[in-house]
């Protein structure tokens, strides 16, 4: 396993605060004691190593690997790209990276899952890739639909994706949610409202990518992710580190 050295301790005073009372689970959820920020040391320092022999070849596209080709999920086709980068703004190659997410109706494929929209019978929800030398990563998918959700009265998650990425170490090891641009809801999500920080929260939001899109086809968004440090990546609604 690699050493890539110390990793930059969390600057909890930039960090939203764990309990808002607007965002109802995180008042039980919440910690009732000050957090500690400790040193790290070897075991989160490396990390484990992925080989490409792990993934099937259409583990990075969800339209297909739920179906394993045989029919195609339903919704607007879409390409999630972007970069994995470290503290230092170096590419974080060979990392495993995995997304999961509802579907075009804005439903998951999970028993708990009681939201009204249909489950479409070709759309698993969930995929995984490997970053290559430069950091590179992307899926094709579908856009996920908004869901409603039990907090206050009408409250509606906008479309977002989950990705969980391990980085160099176990210390890096980053679990957010990218957002779309333009998605009016980001501005009436509870949890997103957790992020008091505009520019923080814009780190969650991709772009369009036109660069990227293919005509008559898909669009792009494009979603880099920095692993710790000054301009990381939210940790779905606070920074990620030791």
């Amino acid at each position: 396993m690699p050493d890539h050295g110390r990793l930059i301790p969390r600057d909890r005073t930039v960090h939203p605060a764990p309990r808002d009372p607007e965002y109802k689970t995180s008042v039980t959820r919440s910690p009732n004691l000050p957090l500690l920020s400790m040193e790290s040391s070897p075991s989160e320092e490396t990390g484990p190593t992925f080989g490409h022999g792990l993934l099937g070849k259409l583990d990075n596209n969800l339209i297909l690997n739920f179906s394993q080709g045989a029919a195609p999920a339903l919704g607007e086709r879409i390409l999630m790209h972007g970069r994995v980068l470290d503290q230092d703004g170096r590419a974080v190659p060979n990392t495993l990276v995995e997304i999961w997410q509802a579907n075009a109706g804005g439903r998951y494929r999970h028993k708990k899952d009681t939201y009204f929209a249909p489950l479409d019978p070709n759309f698993g929800g969930c995929g995984r890739t490997i970053t290559d030398e430069n950091g590179y990563y992307e899926f094709m998918t579908i856009r996920p639909g908004a869901y409603p959700w039990p907090n206050r009265g009408n409250d509606w998650r906008p479309m977002h994706i989950h990705a969980s990425v391990f980085g160099h170490s176990f210390g890096q090891r980053l679990i957010t949610q990218m957002y779309f641009e333009g998605d009016p809801l980001i501005d009436h999500c509870p949890i997103a409202a957790t992020i008091k920080d505009r520019a923080s929260l814009d780190r969650l939001v991709a772009p369009l990518d036109f660069s990227k899109s293919r005509p008559l086809d898909y669009l792009a968004y494009k979603f880099d992710i920095v692993l710790r440090g000054r301009r990381q990546t939210m940790f779905e609604n606070k920074l990620e580190g030791m």
